[in-house]
C-alpha cells in the first residue's frame, strides 16, 4: 500500500503536478464559493471558453498566451455586461451567445493569422498537468497566496456585498468594483488552469468543491475552507488514479470532484437525500395534516 502512494513521488514530473494540483485545489474553491452564492457558474462556463479568442493573437505577436487570454476573457465579460445592461436581452442568452461567438472567433483566428495554425488546440481545451513547468507551479502558488490575501482583507465587505448586494450599494460600497473584481478572480483563476485541466473542464473544478462544501456548511469562509480541502483532495486522488490508469489527468480530477459531491448529495446530514428522506418518514401524518389546517 506505501509503494503505490510513495512510487509516484518518485518522478519529477509527477510532484510538480500533484504541488500544482493542490494549488489550483484551493484557488478553485476560494473563488467558486463566491460563485456558487452569486449564481455566476455558467459565466465561468462562458468565459472558460471566451479566452480561446486571445489566444491566436498573442501567439502571432509573441506574447504569452495567459495574457491573451486573460484580455480575452475579461473583455467578453464587459461584452456580456453590456448586452445584458443596455437591452432586453436576458443573461442566459447574453451568455450564449458570447460563449459560441467568442470561440467562433479563436477559430476563425487560428486559421487566418499567419503562423497561428501551430497553436495546440487540443491542449488548450483538455490541459496536461504532467506537462507543467516548476515555473508554472510557482506562479500558481503566487496567484493563490495573492488570491487568498485579499480575500481575507476584504471579506467582511464581500460578504456583504454578495449576500445583499443593494444594502451594500445603499451603503455606499463601491459594488460595480465589486464585481469586476470577482469576474477578473474568475478570469485569472480560469487561466491558470488552462494549462493544467483545459476550458472545457475548468468550469467543473470551480463548481464541483464549493458546491460540495454548499451541502455541508453554512457559513461563506467555511465552505471556502471545506471546498479547498475537497479540491486539493480530488486533485491528488484524481493524479492518483490517472497515473495508475492511464487515463487523462484533468479528467480524472474532474470525475473525483463530482463523486465527492454525490456523497455529499446523499449523506450531507442537513441537506442530504437521505437525511431529508429519513426527515419526513419521521413526520407523523397528524403533524402534516395539521400544517396543512394551518395554511
Amino acid at each position: 500500500m506505501l509503494d503505490l502512494i510513495l512510487g509516484p513521488l518518485s518522478l519529477s514530473f509527477m510532484q510538480r503536478a500533484l504541488m500544482l494540483g493542490v494549488f489550483l485545489g484551493v484557488l478553485c474553491a476560494v473563488v467558486g464559493s463566491y460563485m456558487i452564492v452569486q449564481r455566476m457558474g455558467m459565466l465561468s462556463h462562458a468565459i472558460s471558453h471566451s479566452v480561446m479568442a486571445g489566444l491566436p493573437v498573442a501567439y502571432v505577436l509573441g506574447l504569452a498566451l495567459s495574457f491573451g487570454a486573460l484580455v480575452s476573457g475579461v473583455l467578453s465579460a464587459l461584452v456580456l455586461y453590456l448586452i445584458e445592461s443596455k437591452s432586453r436581452v436576458k443573461t442566459d442568452t447574453a451568455m450564449a451567445l458570447i460563449l459560441t461567438s467568442f470561440v467562433a472567433m479563436g477559430v476563425t483566428l487560428v486559421s487566418v493569422l499567419p503562423g497561428a495554425n501551430r497553436l495546440d488546440l487540443v491542449h488548450i481545451l483538455f490541459g496536461d498537468i504532467l506537462g507543467v513547468t516548476m515555473e508554472e507551479v510557482w506562479w500558481t502558488l503566487v496567484v493563490t497566496v495573492v488570491g487568498i490575501i485579499l480575500t481575507r482583507l476584504f471579506y467582511k465587505e464581500l460578504l456583504f456585498y454578495t449576500f445583499d448586494p443593494k444594502g451594500a450599494q445603499a451603503s455606499g460600497l463601491p459594488v460595480r468594483w465589486y464585481n469586476a473584481a470577482l469576474i477578473v478572480a474568475m478570469t485569472v483563476t480560469i487561466v491558470v488552469c488552462l494549462p493544467t485541466i483545459g476550458a472545457l473542464l475548468v468550469v467543473a473544478l470551480l463548481v464541483a468543491p464549493a458546491a460540495t462544501a454548499y451541502l455541508l456548511v453554512k457559513e461563506l469562509h467555511q465552505m471556502m475552507w471545506v471546498g479547498s480541502i475537497i479540491g486539493a483532495l480530488s486533485s491528488v486522488i484524481g493524479m492518483y488514479l490517472s497515473y495508475y490508469l492511464d487515463s487523462p489527468s484533468g479528467a480524472a480530477i474532474v470525475l473525483v470532484s463530482f463523486c465527492f459531491f454525490c456523497i455529499a448529495f446523499i449523506f450531507s446530514p442537513s441537506d442530504g437525500l437521505l437525511s431529508n428522506l429519513w426527515a419526513r418518514s419521521k413526520r407523523s401524518p397528524l403533524a402534516d395534516q395539521t400544517k396543512f389546517a394551518d395554511q
